[in-house]
């Protein structure tokens, strides 16, 4: 395929400032790589972190973007996964291979992992080269808006597996956007008896509602541990999912009333303030606080989920913006609309 020799990227040059740059297209490093020509790159929460300088993962300059769509423009003679002409999605992580986590089947926590759009470059420019063996095909039957969601959606299946969901779960989710209404659709996937979604927006609990919570709750005009309480009829849940991830979202969930004994609790923040977590809101009821980072493994079958239309996709992303408006981007990141709960940048 001809592929143009110049091309734009969006660089984050230090907090709350940005850049749109003309370089030229990078050539394939080596035999093993592949040219993508990018078709739609989400937009998430750690984006913003970045942005706005809140990401302790996060070095500057640097180009965003880890939720990655495109098409292969150039293949190396030793690639054999995809060629020229497919549609991929590429995976967000770059691993040693050899280190004790990615022995143990932890390659998201590698400890020389690399990350795009965060610790390494991303996907908001109109070309990049990848490893054929972080790239996977998709159907082209896919849409490039849902193709975008892919990475999101993988997170679900990662943090649904990391704590452990199974049917019996009575699940609590603080926090209904993007993540939060994923781990929702996941939960409810897997038979889960009860799914609670807790937030501050009522267009985000109606959406919720939509997408099969049995519950939910609003934090700013109700008591979430008393209608936790009644909706469980005392016991409480059994595992609580932190998707909120504000200061102080951590310690709310772990409030006793929410998580019954036995219960498990997974953050997915990296907020880096204090709580007022104590060792006997752990202890009292033998808490598991399970770690979740990204996801491992999960991208090939997601992507199979979404080539059979099992996922609810309709209403995730709710703004579509070209890349030829990137600034737009930024603006409602400095100015949030609270119709706009997921943005997608459309190549």
């Amino acid at each position: 395929m001809e592929t143009e020799t110049m091309m734009k990227e969006v660089v984050v040059t230090e907090p709350h400032k940005f850049e749109v740059r003309t370089v030229p297209v990078p050539e394939l490093a080596n035999e093993k790589e592949v040219l993508i020509q990018m078709k739609s790159a989400g937009v998430c929460g750690s984006d913003h972190h970045i942005y706005h300088g809140l990401n302790p993962c996060s070095t500057y300059p640097r180009i965003p973007g880890h939720e990655n769509a495109g098409i292969v423009v150039k293949a190396g003679r030793e690639v054999t996964n995809v060629k020229v002409g497919d549609h991929v999605i590429v995976d967000l992580i770059s691993t040693c291979g050899t280190c004790y986590q990615c022995r143990i089947g932890r390659e998201n926590v590698c400890e020389q992992v690399k990350v795009r759009g965060s610790g390494a470059d991303g996907g908001w420019r109109e070309y990049f080269t990848a490893p054929s063996s972080e790239v996977y095909k998709i159907s082209d039957s896919v849409s490039w808006a849902d193709a975008a969601l892919v990475e999101p959606y993988a997170i679900g299946a990662h943090s649904t597996a990391r704590g452990r969901v199974v049917p019996e779960d009575v699940v609590f989710i603080l926090g209904a956007g993007t993540i939060g209404s994923i781990i929702l659709q996941t939960c409810k996937a897997k038979g889960c008896k009860m799914v609670i979604c807790c937030d501050v927006d009522d267009s985000s609990l109606k959406r919720a509602k939509e997408y099969g919570a049995d519950e939910v709750i609003h934090s700013k005009k109700e008591d979430v541990v008393r209608r936790v309480q009644e909706i469980t009829g005392g016991k409480g849940v059994t595992v609580a999912f932190d998707s909120a991830c504000f200061p102080g979202s951590l310690t709310m969930c772990m409030q006793p009333g929410i998580l019954c004994n036995a219960g498990r609790m997974i953050p997915l923040g990296f907020s880096t303030a204090k709580e007022e977590i104590t060792q006997a809101m752990i202890n009292q009821r033998e808490l598991d606080v399970i770690g979740t980072r990204m996801s491992c493994y999960q991208f090939e079958p997601t992507i199979q989920r979404m080539e059979n239309k099992e996922f609810q996709t309709e209403g995730i992303a709710t703004t579509f913006i070209p890349f030829a408006e990137i600034d737009r981007v930024f603006y409602l990141m400095d100015h949030p609309e609270p119709a706009s709960k997921k943005m997608v940048i459309l190549f």
